[in-house]
Parts: C-alpha cells; sequence; structure tokens
C-alpha cells in the first residue's frame, strides 16, 4: 500500500466516521425524552395481593371497593355486591400499565386535560387509590381526558386509543397511557353486580297500578294458556302479550342500587307507580313495590315468601335473598311488559 493511498484511507474514515456520528445525533435527535423509561411499569411496585380496597374518586362522586373475604363490595353502597370480573381486569389493567410518551406540564395543561384533582371543580380528573389492608396508599393514579391518535368526529362517544395519566407524587409529568381504562369511574353503576331477580315458572300474576284497574293473570300448569281473572263477557288475554309479562320477571337485571338511607318517599315508594304480586310453581310468593321512575330505571323493592325443594336454586335464591334490604334500580324497559294496563293485554275485538 502507497503512502499516498494510505493517506486518502484515512481521510475516506474520518469522514465516514464524522457522518456515522451526525446520524446518530440526528437519530437522538428525534427520539422522546424519556426513551430510557419507555415501557416500564407506571405503577411500579404494585402487587395485586397487596390490594384490599380501591378507591375512586370523580369530581362528583367517590366509590370505594373493599375485599372482603373472597368478594368485592361497594362500602357507599351499603357492601352491596361488585362485579367480582370487572374489580379483577380493573386491577390487572393497572398492573400492565407502561409509561409511554411523557412530557412537562404547567398548571393551565393540567385543567385542559382533566388532570387536577378531583376537588378543583372545572378541570378535575378522576383520582384513583389503591390501598393496602391497613388503609395504606400503595399507588396513585390521577386519570384525565381520552387520548386519540387521531381527532375523532365525536370525542365524548369515540373509543379512545389511550388516556391522558399523572402520578400524584410526581405532577409537573404527564403520561400516556395505551389502555383507554374505561372503567376508571366513581359510577356504581359500573360496578355493581347486575345479577337480580329470576321469578321462574310464574302460576299467578297480579298487577296494581296506581289510578288504573288491577289485574290478574293465572293458569293451571307450565304449559296450560294464561286466563285472567274476572274476564268479561268478550275479553279474552292476548297470550304473548300474557307470556312476556311472566317472562320478564325471570330476567330482572339491576341497573344500579341506591345509597343506604335512601327513604321510601324520596324512592317513591310512598305512593308505588305499581304493585307486583307473583306465585311460582316452585311455591314462590314475590311480592315487588316499584317506586317513580329516575330517568330511565324505576326504583324497587321486594320481598320474597316460601321455599323450594330444588337444590339447583339455592344459589339463586340465597343471592336473591341478599338484595331484599337494599332499594334497587331497574330499568324501565325490563318492566313494561309487566306494567301494562288491563286493556293493553287483552286480544283486539273482532
Amino acid at each position: 500500500m502507497s503512502a499516498r493511498f494510505a493517506a486518502i484511507l484515512v481521510v475516506l474514515l474520518a469522514v465516514l466516521g464524522g457522518s456515522a456520528v451526525l446520524v446518530y445525533r440526528q437519530q437522538h435527535a428525534r427520539e422522546p425524552s424519556n426513551v430510557a423509561a419507555l415501557g416500564r411499569p407506571l405503577l411500579k411496585g404494585l402487587a395485586a395481593p397487596d390490594i384490599a380496597s380501591i378507591r375512586i374518586a370523580g369530581p362528583k362522586s367517590v366509590i370505594t371497593l373493599e375485599h372482603r373475604g373472597k368478594d368485592w363490595v361497594i362500602d357507599e353502597r351499603g357492601g352491596f355486591p361488585a362485579d367480582f370480573d370487572k374489580v379483577r381486569a380493573f386491577v390487572l389493567e393497572a398492573l400492565e400499565l407502561k409509561i409511554g410518551q411523557s412530557e412537562p406540564i404547567g398548571a393551565q395543561d393540567r385543567a385542559r386535560l382533566h388532570l387536577l384533582e378531583p376537588d378543583k371543580g372545572e378541570g378535575a380528573g378522576t383520582l384513583v387509590e389503591f390501598r393496602a389492608a391497613d388503609g395504606k396508599p400503595l399507588a396513585s393514579l390521577l386519570i384525565g381526558e381520552k387520548y386519540f391518535k387521531q381527532a375523532p368526529a365525536d370525542p365524548a362517544t369515540a373509543a379512545a386509543d389511550g388516556r391522558f395519566v399523572l402520578l400524584p407524587a410526581d405532577p409537573g409529568t404527564v403520561y400516556v397511557v395505551s389502555d383507554p381504562l374505561v372503567q376508571a369511574t366513581a359510577r356504581s353503576a359500573a360496578w355493581i353486580d347486575r345479577s337480580g331477580i329470576s321469578a321462574q315458572k310464574v302460576k299467578t300474576l297480579e298487577v296494581r297500578l296506581d289510578g288504573e284497574e288491577p289485574w290478574k293473570n293465572e293458569r293451571a300448569s307450565e304449559n296450560a294458556a294464561w286466563t285472567l281473572a274476572g274476564a268479561r263477557a268478550g275479553e279474552k288475554v292476548e297470550v304473548t302479550k300474557a307470556n312476556a309479562a311472566s317472562y320478564s320477571l325471570s330476567l330482572l337485571e339491576l341497573a344500579d342500587v341506591a345509597p343506604p338511607g335512601t327513604g321510601a318517599q324520596s324512592a317513591g315508594f310512598d305512593k308505588p307507580t305499581a304493585t307486583i304480586v307473583a306465585t311460582t310453581f316452585e311455591g314462590l310468593r314475590y311480592r315487588f313495590t316499584v317506586g317513580k321512575l329516575e330517568g330511565q330505571n324505576y326504583t324497587l323493592r321486594f320481598t320474597r315468601e316460601g321455599d323450594s325443594d330444588n337444590k339447583k336454586d339455592a344459589a339463586r335464591l340465597a343471592r336473591e335473598q341478599a338484595l331484599v334490604p337494599y332499594t334497587l334500580l331497574v330499568a324501565k324497559s325490563k318492566l313494561d311488559d309487566t306494567l301494562k294496563k288491563r286493556s293493553e293485554l287483552l286480544e283486539p275485538k273482532k
């Protein structure tokens, strides 16, 4: 190799080396400032077995999910059962949250992204606290606005790509997580176990609507046709409507549960919308008091008498009995077929 060629090679290596350094610097200039933290757990150190309660505080309400024995219950609803699967899924979501994009944030932007504390009024977010058995916080997370990769037509109803969140211990940094955290709400309706009442194999069904003529349907066996008690000449109950009226009582799924201490007057039980009495071929007697309509839900209380000899019903009956002390909320659509006027049950006259 000549001295001249060797000198040229050295110059080329120097130029190539400089170019490599330039490319490296350009690449790193485009990388986020928290590249070393990307993909790390957001709630570092949080473990599912340590969680004894979850407190969720929103701008308008607070809910506390407590682990009691094998179950989760809602403290603000008098220990009403929470949906175990929803609680479990939410805990797993929290454990799997990974650090994504992060940026410094000031008070004004925190308000714009609804990342202020729940008691701060406009711009407040939702605070989630995971607590140990002694009540001490294990981890906290402030949840704000939805995150979208592309602007949606309607942000309120569109499915988000993630969520803006903030760690209360580091209020100067906002994170984007890829989970939309839909379940992070303080509404009890989103957490209750919706398993409701199931009055099966109805034998007689009596309905008294406020201000209307009462009616009673009955049948001799499960496969027999329904008849209207006290039917007048030419009156005949329409089979499909009679079937729907009784069948609805076997699928009374809950919409929500009222807070403890809800009075009879505030729930409308002092002047009920309707009273329903159903007896079954199993020997059970259900009595429902339907209160006032609140939005799309009726308030409801019920009692049940009698025993079933069918051992398969034991779990269902035990679950129903646990609901008796509560003021329940049931969707209006679930009771529409039962709460019909007497005239609406009849076949049209030819």
